[in-house]
Order: C-alpha cells, then structure tokens, then sequence
C-alpha cells in the first residue's frame, strides 16, 4: 500500500504534538498562511518545511541554525545565498549538500574532499574544469562516475585506468570512436561490448576472437564482410549463424549456369 502524505502524523522532529500554542507565527493560523499538517516549519516531514518556505520564503534565514537538520536544509534553499557559507560546516550532510546546490562554485572546493558521498557527488556535479578533474581519484565510484560524465571528451583519458568497471564503461561510451581501442582489452565485458558497437569497423578484428559471446556477436553485426570468414566457425551458434547471413549477402553473385551461358552466347 502506498503511503501519501496525509497518512504521515503532524509531529515535530522530536515525535512530540506541534507546539503551535507556543509557535511565533501562531496568529496565521486563523488565516491560513500556515495549515498544521500540509505546511508548518516545526513538522518533522520535509515537504511540509518547503511548503511553508515556499509560502514564507523571506523567513528562510531565521532558520538556518534550527536544531532540526530537515529545516536547516529546506531553509537554504529559499534563503539569500550570501547567507549560506556558514553551512558548509554544518555537521549534518543534507543541510551541506544542500548549501552545496546554491552557492557560487569557488566555495565548494572544500567539499570536494567532504566525509559524505552525497556532498560530493553534488560537487562534482557543479564543479568544471581543472576543479572537476581534481575529484577523478575519489575513494567513491559513483562520484568519479560523475566525473566521466561531465569531462569534455578529450579529458577522458585521465580516467582510463579506472578501478570501477562502470566508469570505464561511462568511457567507452563518451570516447571519440578512433581512441576506442584503448578499452578493446578492458578486464571487464560490459566495457569491451561498448567498445564492440562503436568502434570504427575496420579494426573490430582485434575483438574477433573476445571471450565473450556478446562482444563477437557485435562484432558480427558491424565488422566488414571480407573479415567475417573467422567468425563463420565461431562456438556459439548465434555468432555464426549472424557471421555467415552477412557473408552470404555480400558475397559476389554465383556464376552463371550451362544453361544461362547458353542463352547468352
């Protein structure tokens, strides 16, 4: 069953009723500019938060040192950014990840070395240049995987040793199709299969003879036809029943019969 928003207790952060007898904004209530249980700045729910700063945001900055880390995180996201750099100290991730998402980039180079994965994973999303290649040796995949995302191509190379199989694979995507063969015997398949179908035809005869299957059968479908013969005896079925349907497509037309020969001599 599918939980809504409206099934989730009005709570503050500590699990405890609303205090909104106690609450400075207490006189909205009979006005509705804030509604227990859809928009209210002590809610435990984070989309409560960002409703009422989406209704309030001037008071976004009162909040950026409340005790609950929900409505330190919310609050930067309306507050004014000259407000923010305090927060990249903060000791919970969310509300400096989500510093991280508004302030000028010059400020986030000391996040790139941040002890959560999901802070810099926001920084290198932002970041570019020099800035960006900088975060290609992070202890997290994911975070380099970022970075082979957003590095222009001819950068590419500094990733090319890469440990993770799917930042390699990233390469074998993004990389101009003349410097493929770098990834042609890459430990991983997945990588060597990516370089099977964009490789330039004329040199798929060194993945002729992978190890795996999928990598020949995509070699099957692109080599050249005068370069099939090998994969025609090839182990899998499938492999050469592909390698020799193209061979026999372009292959030259048979010679002509006695009988045809009779008819055009």
């Amino acid at each position: 069953m599918t939980t809504t928003e409206s099934d989730i207790d009005a709570l503050d952060f500590r699990g405890q009723a609303l205090p909104c007898a106690d609450c400075r904004h207490r006189d909205w209530l009979a006005v509705g500019a804030c509604r227990p249980g859809q928009a209210c700045v002590h809610d435990r729910y984070a989309r409560r938060i960002d409703r009422f700063f989406s209704w309030h945001p001037e008071l976004a900055t009162d909040y950026l040192d409340h005790p609950y880390f929900e409505a330190r995180a919310v609050a930067a996201k309306y507050a004014p950014v000259f407000r923010l750099l305090p927060l990249l100290d903060d000791p919970d991730e969310t509300v400096r990840w989500s510093a991280a998402a508004r302030l000028p980039q010059r400020h986030l180079l000391r996040l790139r070395d941040d002890p959560h994965r999901e802070v810099r994973i926001r920084v290198a999303h932002r970041l570019q240049g020099s800035e960006l290649e900088a975060m290609r040796h992070d202890t997290d995949y994911y975070v380099r995987l970022v970075v082979a995302r957003r590095l222009p191509e001819h950068r590419l190379g500094l990733l090319l040793n890469d440990p993770e199989p799917q930042v390699r694979r990233e390469l074998a995507q993004r990389l101009d199709a003349s410097r493929l063969i770098c990834l042609a015997a890459d430990d991983d398949a997945e990588v060597r299969l990516e370089v099977a179908r964009r490789l330039p035809p004329h040199l798929l005869v060194w993945l002729s003879g992978d190890a795996d299957w999928r990598v020949r059968y995509a070699v099957a479908e692109r080599i050249a036809p005068q370069q099939l013969a090998a994969l025609t005896t090839d182990p899998d079925p499938l492999v050469c029943a592909l390698a020799h349907e193209r061979r026999a497509v372009h292959l030259e037309p048979p010679f002509p019969t006695d009988r045809q020969g009779e008819q055009h001599g």
